[in-house]
């Protein structure tokens, strides 16, 4: 019983929100008033952060490596467009109907990542993104095809919230979102479910042992991961009115992971923190050296994965232990 209490003890101090998450969150919402003219580009890296944490949720938690977690973004990006061109110009409703759709399709395709190793999960999941990139490129008369799918146009958000030029709107709205869904994700995986999520990464035979079911969580939990990656792809396409055949390309799957492997996988911020490095780098350096931003991009993964995260960013704490040797060394 003391164990008991002890485990949701623990929990529940998990689930408090730390002093600078919500410094993070109070800069993002300082940034629609310090940073009027750049919210199109903040619109940008809270969409990628979004789709950042719907993958940490199957990577870092359960361990499942994927290439095709595009599939779901783009399929969300889709489902929200031609919802917006056919029948409903809502966001809001658009946006769940695209992580409800989302969602269902990872649930279908879940079977997929209970087996095998990660090199065939990786295998598997970039060739469902393959093959529904290309029923997208083919179904012209519902997806536009090659030349995408226009003529959408988006109503107010709740009936109350034009969009405007300046991107206000968009960024008020993506960053609610990705408020809204990283407390959700904070309350998963600090729970019970979370922590069986772990406990599989970690041993599967070993947690099965315990009584725990690896194959129904990872189903849950990938189909959850899919659902939030389909309502990442819906937001690009309400802000940006338009869907082309890009939202399905590969180089969305290989730029999520780049931003969990800047930022960190298994905390959930790492994608949120990931995606401002990755996006800021990759602006930066491509106005500095537009023909080779890509070189000084792959140099800071390798330095990244030679030299190791914890050297990167402990260096502020063992200097720290280093001057408060030298201190008392210097008192006696």
């Amino acid at each position: 019983m003391s164990h008991q209490m002890e485990a949701l003890a623990l929990l529940n101090a998990k689930r408090r929100w730390r002093v600078w998450e919500i410094a993070l969150w109070l800069v993002a919402i300082a940034a629609i008033f310090l940073l009027p003219s750049q919210l199109l580009i903040l619109t940008e890296i809270v969409i990628l952060a979004l789709f950042a944490v719907s993958l940490d949720l199957i990577l870092g938690y359960a361990g499942i490596v994927s290439l095709g977690h595009t599939a779901f973004f783009g399929l969300g990006a889709y489902a929200a467009g031609i919802l917006a061109r056919d029948y409903v110009t809502e966001p809001v409703t658009g946006l769940l109907f695209a992580g409800l759709v989302s969602g269902l399709f990872g649930l279908a395709t879940s079977f997929l990542v209970l087996r095998g190793s990660d090199l065939t999960r990786l295998m598997t999941t970039f060739g469902v993104a393959m093959l529904l990139a290309e029923v997208g490129n083919q179904a012209a008369w519902l997806t536009g095809g090659a030349d995408g799918l226009s003529g959408m146009s988006m109503g107010p958000i709740l009936g109350l919230f034009e969009f405007d030029l300046w991107g206000r709107t968009g960024y008020v709205y993506c960053l609610v979102v990705l408020i809204a869904l990283t407390y959700i994700a904070r309350r998963i995986v600090n729970s019970p479910f979370g922590l069986s999520l772990m406990a599989i990464k970690r041993n599967p035979r070993r947690a099965a042992m315990l009584g725990i079911s690896p194959k129904r969580r990872i189903v849950v939990v990938y189909a959850i991961s899919a659902a939030y990656a389909g309502m990442a792809g819906a937001l690009l396409a309400q802000t940006t009115n338009f869907v082309s055949p890009d939202v399905l390309a590969f180089h969305r799957s290989a730029d999520v992971l780049l931003v969990l492997v800047i930022g960190g996988a298994g905390y959930l911020y790492g994608g949120i923190f990931g995606a401002i490095i990755f996006t800021l780098l990759r602006d930066w350096l491509s106005v500095a050296t537009p023909q080779y931003w890509m070189f000084w991009i792959g140099l800071i993964l390798v330095a990244i994965v030679m030299i190791g995260r914890e050297r990167l960013t402990g260096w502020p704490a063992l200097l720290a232990a280093r001057l408060k040797g030298k201190t008392e060394e210097a008192a006696k």
